[in-house]
């Protein structure tokens, strides 16, 4: 790691585990996120009305100002984890994939 290089090198079946994880969990985030903010924006939304009618169910309530203001930082915060996941699923390498970029560089002719 003194070399400047910001990959961590794992086996290959760790690789593929983080890989698919972390790419699918950053998905499901920013899939949420823009929910939350469609929730944020829309007063029909089906994501916020249940937020509302379950947490009135248990007697909290807000004004709508104070709904749209919550659901909004809600998306916010899970599209930008959402990002943060996905970049630091990508640090992850493995030795066979260097050894196939190291042979792609050897074999280029640019004429």
């Amino acid at each position: 790691m003194g070399d400047g290089r910001r990959e961590v090198e794992v086996p290959m079946r760790l690789y593929k585990t983080v890989t698919v994880f972390s790419t699918l969990t950053a998905v499901v985030l920013v899939v949420v996120g823009f929910l939350f903010l469609d929730a944020a924006t829309l007063s029909i939304s089906l994501l916020g009305s249940a937020i509302r009618g379950l947490l009135a169910a248990v007697g909290v309530t807000a004004s709508p100002e104070v709904w749209t203001t919550l659901f909004a930082v809600c998306g916010i915060a899970c599209i930008t984890a959402g990002a943060g996941v996905y970049i630091l699923g990508s640090r992850f390498t493995s030795p066979q994939m260097r050894k196939s970029q190291a042979t792609v560089e050897g074999d280029t002719d640019n004429g």
